[in-house]
């Protein structure tokens, strides 16, 4: 079918007339012509379709082209290739998750008992510093004391007390007995309080029943000590306001 908007042919002029002025009946022609509309193509955005009742809008059509992209149609592995491909895998990662299993429980056993050795010669290398003066207490714990005076045996447990203080402290235990400082509950362990005569003694150590011990910065055992507590207005012992003993009058 022949369009309007085609080139049209030149059309000779009527006789007598002049070529070079246009024909008044063309332009009423061209004033008729209709412009075409544009056809749709097939090329253009289609609209979305809603999924079948119970599809998985997620997965794509099968029969759309979508999901084989441009080859139009998945290629899916038959079940019995897919395990063929992978068994070799899976038997691969189960042997080495096997021999990793192994060779933690071995990196285990000999880390424990490498501990086990250490704590074993630790203990040995504290009784081989200990039994020189363990052998001297024997000594003074075994002599005759009518052939004894006091002020040997006295004399011969301190020289123990020595020999021992000096390997406990080689191997960094120290003694808490100290009086007079700040009352610590990490260090110590209140058993009693006691009265404090200044305002600056208190929350201080009064007195220390039984001293602790630290090993390296570690407490091994706290000190047992009496705490001094100050309180302000206080009457004190013998003043005017002091309690007086039952079944005295004034």
């Amino acid at each position: 079918m022949k369009h309007y908007d085609e080139q049209r042919q030149p059309v000779d002029p009527p006789d007598g007339a002049d070529p070079r002025v246009p024909d008044p009946t063309a332009d009423r022609h061209a004033d008729c012509l209709v412009k075409r509309k544009p056809m749709k193509h097939y090329d253009e955005q289609r609209q979305p379709v809603d999924p079948p009742d119970g599809a998985d809008p997620r997965v794509p059509d099968p029969t759309s082209g979508e999901a084989g992209g441009a080859g139009g149609g998945a290629l899916l592995e038959p079940p019995e290739e897919a395990v063929a491909r992978l068994a070799p895998q899976l038997a691969e990662l189960k042997d080495r998750h096997l021999r990793l299993a192994a060779d933690y429980e071995n990196f285990r056993r000999r880390t424990q008992k490498e501990r086990t050795e250490l704590w074993a010669k630790a203990q040995a290398d504290l009784l081989h510093r200990l039994v020189d003066a363990l052998d001297d207490l024997a000594r003074f714990a075994h002599v005759d004391p009518g052939q004894t005076d006091a002020k040997t045996i006295h004399d011969g447990v301190e020289m123990v007390e020595r020999k021992l203080w000096k390997e406990l402290e080689a191997i960094g235990v120290t003694r808490i007995d100290q009086i007079g400082v700040p009352f610590d509950p990490n260090l110590h362990e209140a058993v009693t309080t006691g009265p404090a005569d200044h305002p600056a003694k208190d929350h201080t150590v009064g007195a220390v029943l039984q001293p602790g011990y630290q090993l390296g910065g570690v407490l091994i055992r706290p000190a047992r000590v009496a705490v001094l507590t100050w309180q302000e207005g206080r009457p004190q012992d013998g003043g005017a306001g002091s309690p007086r003993p039952r079944g005295e009058s004034g």
